[in-house]
């Protein structure tokens, strides 16, 4: 049986949509995603065929779980038009490193607290980035809040994206908490919003190459067969089990950094 894409925040909605901040009764009107845009996402690597592109406004919902706006897009490529992709990150990463990216959660207790057990992965890490929950989003470089009423409608389960040309952070992510508020498992919402920030600092899915590793069901690989992707040395060219990255899994089930997981952070970061 097929898992659910859990990760990244994104995947089917599943059952009720009890808060009541997303609740909304008109259905949004498909907006047309044009096929230049189609066509960049495909030369980039993402896997426009499996998965529909979804557009709200200037924002583009690609493979389910990614967001990314029409500049972000018009921006993908690599080297020589292949996307750099880890264990698989993306061609922007965090710069001006040493640095602190502050998280700041607009959302209930219990998501404050599992922010703080992903904070305390990382940071135990000994990185270049460390990471520090702010009680204000006004000098947050990261908000974590709910998601938009209109992403049950889209099947979005929450979103997050990559670092900016500029070496930013992605600065946001979005939780559906119609599901998330279900979720019993205190360390299994912090690998989930632990994954979520791998995305802002430029990770892709640990299983790129063949995301039916994690998710089951047919092969499929995140992007189109003869796209290349620079891989991170000293981690496997193939899946991982258990990394924090892979594209699906349960959002019950914790996952703290892999021995593959940890080499793939300290060699960018």
């Amino acid at each position: 049986m097929r898992k659910l894409n859990l990760w990244a925040a994104a995947l089917l909605v599943i059952g009720l949509w009890s808060c009541e901040q997303q609740e909304e009764a008109i259905q949004p009107e498909p907006q047309e995603v044009s096929q230049d845009i189609i066509n960049r996402l495909n030369a980039a690597g993402f896997n426009t065929v499996d998965f529909d592109v979804k557009r709200y406004e200037d924002n583009y919902f690609v493979e389910r779980d990614i967001v990314l706006t029409k500049d972000q897009i018009m921006n993908l490529s690599g080297p020589n038009g292949v996307p750099s992709v880890e264990h698989y990150s993306t061609d922007n990463l965090v710069t001006a490193t040493p640095r602190t990216i502050r998280v700041y959660v607009n959302m209930p207790q219990k998501y404050k607290d599992a922010t703080d057990i992903a904070i305390d992965r990382y940071n135990a890490e000994g990185l270049q980035l460390t990471f520090q929950q702010v009680s204000s989003s006004s000098n947050a470089d990261i908000v974590i809040k709910a998601s938009p009423w209109y992403y049950r409608w889209f099947g979005i389960l929450g979103s997050a994206g990559f670092p900016t040309a500029s070496g930013n952070p992605h600065n946001e992510i979005l939780m559906t908490r119609g599901y998330y508020d279900n979720v019993s498992n205190i360390n299994g919402l912090a690998t989930t919003i632990a994954h979520e920030m791998g995305h802002c600092i430029g990770f892709r899915h640990t299983d790129y190459m063949d995301r039916s590793y994690s998710c089951g069901g047919a092969p499929d690989n995140e992007g189109a067969s003869d796209v290349g992707a620079n891989h991170i040395a000293g981690t496997p060219t193939g899946p991982d089990a258990n990394s924090w990255m892979l594209a699906c899994g349960s959002p019950e089930g914790d996952r703290p950094f892999t021995n593959n997981d940890k080499t793939a952070l300290s060699n960018l970061y």
